[in-house]
């Protein structure tokens, strides 16, 4: 398979790179997780910024990503890798020994969107495949060939917020009994057949493509368990960094963060959440690319990072209820 080379890793523009290291605040003997190697832009800055003693865990479902990141462990020692989903991290055993610091970057790789034959681009005729691990799971096409029309309308709502889903479900359907969809050309062009562009620069098929990559990969069911798995194994004092690149991803971040940082809002349909003791500080808020690095790499518009600080465990007896007052 093409596009997991040295040239695909050097022209490689990790996002936002100066942000997430001011996020994961380093230690020179810390172990961090890259739960997203992708071509090891952040992973190369991450091992730059250890010492000796320190140490980088790599995760990548991509079998590609997984060729770059054993090349590059050839020669680094600090360097241990796992192919797999981020979701599995709590499964491995140098992870449940404790991490400094979590990187997710999210969704689909500038590699793998330019490499026609992973399928996961519109934009370049390829096989109708979308894996992140295309040795793993069905393929877009063939989930598109066996789902209903309500399945398929339900995917391209949940996962792409597409307005037209049951319009083009209904499509997808009708044409498949005719010719199985097979490639992307195929599907993007069946897409905007029944959804005319009109003055929009976004085409017709954006929204359906995110949707059923997000589906097959399950990327949005893997991010949930991931962040749980994350916030198991950091140490107290060790940060998570999470770049996201749409809502959908940013708002289970965001809320999976500020679940564990702040106390939940007074309901009184509820009863009250009595002593609650936050596991995580947001360190920041959203943090979105500057002007200079959007002018270098456009596909970082999107990206929004948001970093947390896991918090030390607080023994029962030093638990104050609410109200409680000290005893002079």
């Amino acid at each position: 398979m093409s596009g997991g080379g040295a040239d695909a890793a050097s022209a490689h523009l990790p996002v936002m790179l100066a942000e997430v290291m001011d996020g994961l605040a380093v230690k020179r003997d810390g172990t961090y997780l890259d739960g997203t190697f992708g071509r090891g832009g952040h992973a190369r800055k991450i091992l730059q910024q250890l010492g000796p003693e320190g140490r980088l865990l790599a995760m990548d479902k991509d079998p590609d990503a997984i060729a770059v990141a054993a090349s590059l462990a050839e020669g680094e020692p600090r360097l241990t890798l796992r192919r797999g989903s981020f979701a599995d991290l709590a499964g491995w055993s140098p992870a449940q020994a404790g991490l400094d610091g979590v990187l997710f970057d999210l969704g689909v790789s500038s590699p793998q969107l330019d490499v026609a034959e992973r399928g996961f681009s519109f934009a370049k005729d390829g096989p109708l495949d979308m894996r992140m691990d295309p040795e793993s799971g069905e393929s877009a096409a063939q989930w598109l060939a066996r789902a209903d029309e309500r399945e398929i309308a339900d995917v391209l709502w949940r996962h792409g917020e597409e307005r037209q889903s049951r319009r083009i479900a209904r499509a997808i359907v009708a044409r498949r009994q005719e010719q199985p969809l097979q490639r992307t050309a195929q599907l993007a062009a069946l897409i905007a057949s029944v959804l005319p562009r009109g003055g929009s620069k976004i085409h017709p098929a954006t929204r359906s493509f995110q949707a059923i990559r997000i589906h097959v990969n399950r990327e949005l069911a893997d991010l949930e368990v991931g962040l749980d798995a994350a916030l198991s194994c950091l140490k107290p004092g060790g940060r998570m960094a999470v770049i996201s690149f749409h809502s959908l991803e940013d708002r289970i971040v965001k809320q999976f963060m500020a679940r564990h940082a702040k106390a939940p809002p007074a309901d009184r349909r509820r009863p009250a959440v009595e002593n609650f003791v936050p596991s995580l500080r947001l360190v920041g808020g959203a943090t979105k690319a500057g002007e200079a690095e959007l002018s270098a790499n456009p596909r970082a518009r999107s990206a929004v990072l948001r970093v947390a600080e896991k918090l030390a465990a607080v023994e029962p007896s030093s638990r104050r209820p609410p109200g409680a007052e000290r005893r002079p």
